[in-house]
């Protein structure tokens, strides 16, 4: 005698449309990758708004590392790639600007540059001044700090700064400058610009440090080393030493020596201008 086997009843023909999801699993992370740091970090360590559209927010999203592109005396920048697999749309290239700590001597001028301002735990400056190990992570932090607020109040005054995307820890990520071809601009000591050009760069730099000096502060260390062009604009860059221009005993030094080396890099390429005469302007209009 044959038995009809009747099938298993469909439980979800009844169910909305709009409660039915399909979940994906993620494959295992590759060597040189993590989850996305944007969810993790707490609001304040996250860029101001608005924020940019290329800004990638996914908490699905995985950070790639794509290698060095810089290295420096107290940090490296790395290329980093910030994608979510299942929405290419999201997906931007930064660059991420990491301080290094323990064993790097460095740090060796900070305290012309720091000069003015408080530390906001007594441990953390009694370990600096005795420049332990302890000391010189709290000094990597520090100056990672310093240039987080200072990229941030940059962006705010509208300077031609990165977009300062987060921080988080001893790694800042920010907008990584391109060239009309689509890669790393060139600092502006390696360019030969043609002299409408070299005119319109001299400008935009006169203005940033007018805007700096009107705000009360000096880059400190500006130079045609750490200035980007990036086809017809510049972006500035390395701002963790940004000066008080009155708070500190030599900010006046710091604007002096700035206007000093913009103005002899440009009067090498045949446009007249003068530092003192910069410094002078700029000092009509810094109170």
């Amino acid at each position: 005698m044959s038995q009809e086997h009747s099938s298993s009843p469909d439980l979800t023909s009844d169910l909305d449309d709009r409660f039915v999801f399909d979940f994906v699993a993620y494959d295992d992370l590759a060597a040189g990758q993590r989850w996305s740091t944007w969810l993790s970090v707490e609001p304040l360590s996250r860029g101001p708004e608005p924020r940019p559209d290329w800004l990638v927010t996914s908490q699905g999203a995985i950070d790639t590392d794509l290698g060095v592109l810089k290295t420096g005396k107290e940090a490296d920048v790395f290329l980093l790639d910030r994608t979510d697999p299942h929405d290419p749309a999201q997906s931007v290239v930064m660059a991420a600007k990491r301080y290094r700590s323990t064993e790097h001597r460095t740090f060796h001028r900070a305290a012309t540059y720091t000069e003015g301002r408080s530390m906001r735990r007594s441990r953390d400056e009694r370990a600096l001044k005795r420049k332990s190990t302890f000391g010189r992570e709290v000094a990597a932090g520090e100056w990672a700090v310093s240039e987080w607020t200072a990229l941030n109040r940059c962006w705010s005054l509208g300077l031609p700064v990165p977009y300062p995307v987060q921080i988080d820890g001893t790694e800042i990520l920010m907008e990584w400058i391109t060239g009309p071809d689509g890669e790393s601009a060139p600092r502006l000591a390696q360019t030969r610009p043609d002299p409408t050009l070299l005119a319109s760069y001299y400008e935009q730099l006169r203005e940033a440090m007018l805007t700096l000096v009107q705000s009360g502060l000096v880059h400190g260390d500006l130079s045609p080393y750490n200035i980007l062009a990036a086809g017809e604009r510049l972006a500035i860059i390395d701002l963790p030493q940004l000066v008080d221009l009155v708070g500190n005993a030599q900010g006046f030094d710091f604007l002096l020596r700035d206007c000093t080396n913009i103005c002899t890099w440009f009067a090498r390429r045949g446009l007249e201008v003068d530092p003192q005469e910069l410094f002078g302007e700029l000092m009509a209009h810094a109170f």
